[in-house]
């Protein structure tokens, strides 16, 4: 069997994000008869964006957050979720080494305000886009009107541009060689996780499915508002369990801090 190539997986910090810790692991602290108005926690989560550089492009996975969030996201929105250290995509890439010219395709794990704020960078320009048709369709649907089910995580103004949209339809998409895309529902109807496989290991970025490790090893789940489908968020993160597994794999989640801080610059 031909080995799979080995490249590096670059993290690029894209700051932090605050919000009251019962969004992220439901009823980490309830009212009790004894404890009947507790303190409620807000928790730091990190923001960040991956570039893998595979030997047939280098591919950028999420965008992250609006650098002007704390102007252009919804004055509750940014209230509960604040992010208030969110800078250029243009920036942030430079750090570790990248221009927006750089990247040859962008992955979007899903299109909620903190992952695709980040998009404005390719508006005009040929770089492919992929995102699953499940996702772009709520995106619009929730951004574009009234209804009762639409998800206010969904701003216009971050994906409503002149993108080369590149449609995933199915439940499985290989990128390039050794790199496959993942429906993953639940967070959201189109959330997309990412399968790396270089060298002799096998990387499982599993994004938002997990916001944090308890999410994922404890099958803690995040609060009823993060969720688009319970149902399908049990079934994903069976998938991945199983894929982790079959593959041994190393699982990178979408908001743990400290995870982030242990992995490193470069996974």
């Amino acid at each position: 069997m031909t080995p799979m190539p080995d490249y590096p997986v670059h993290v690029v910090d894209r700051g932090t994000i605050t919000a009251d810790t019962n969004l992220i692991l439901d009823s980490f602290r309830t009212a009790t008869a004894s404890d009947p108005n507790p303190d409620l926690v807000r928790g730091d989560g990190v923001v960040y964006n991956l570039v893998f550089d595979h030997p047939d492009g280098t591919v950028l996975w999420d965008t992250g957050s609006d650098p002007d969030c704390a102007e252009t996201w919804p004055e509750d929105l940014y209230d509960a979720f604040t992010h208030a250290d969110a800078r250029p995509i243009e920036d942030d890439l430079a750090d570790v080494g990248y221009a927006v010219e750089d990247v040859d395709a962008v992955v979007q794990s899903h299109l909620h305000l903190d992952h695709a704020g980040g998009l404005y960078a390719f508006e005009g320009t040929d770089t492919p886009v992929y995102v699953h048709r499940d996702e772009l369709e709520y995106a619009y649907y929730s951004a574009k009107t009234d209804a009762p089910a639409a998800d206010e995580a969904y701003l216009a103004r971050d994906f409503d541009r002149d993108l080369n949209w590149q449609v995933v339809d199915r439940h499985r998409y290989t990128l390039f060689d050794g790199l496959e895309l993942l429906h993953l529902p639940g967070h959201s109807p189109g959330l997309l996780g990412v399968r790396c496989e270089r060298g002799e290991e096998t990387l499982l970025v599993v994004g938002d499915q997990a916001y944090a490790t308890p999410n994922y090893e404890e099958g803690a789940s995040m609060g009823a508002s993060l969720l688009w489908s319970t149902r399908d968020w049990h079934e994903s993160r069976s998938l991945c369990r199983e894929l982790e597994r079959r593959h041994d794999a190393m699982v990178v989640f979408g908001h743990d801090a400290a995870q982030i801080a242990d992995l490193g610059p470069t996974l």
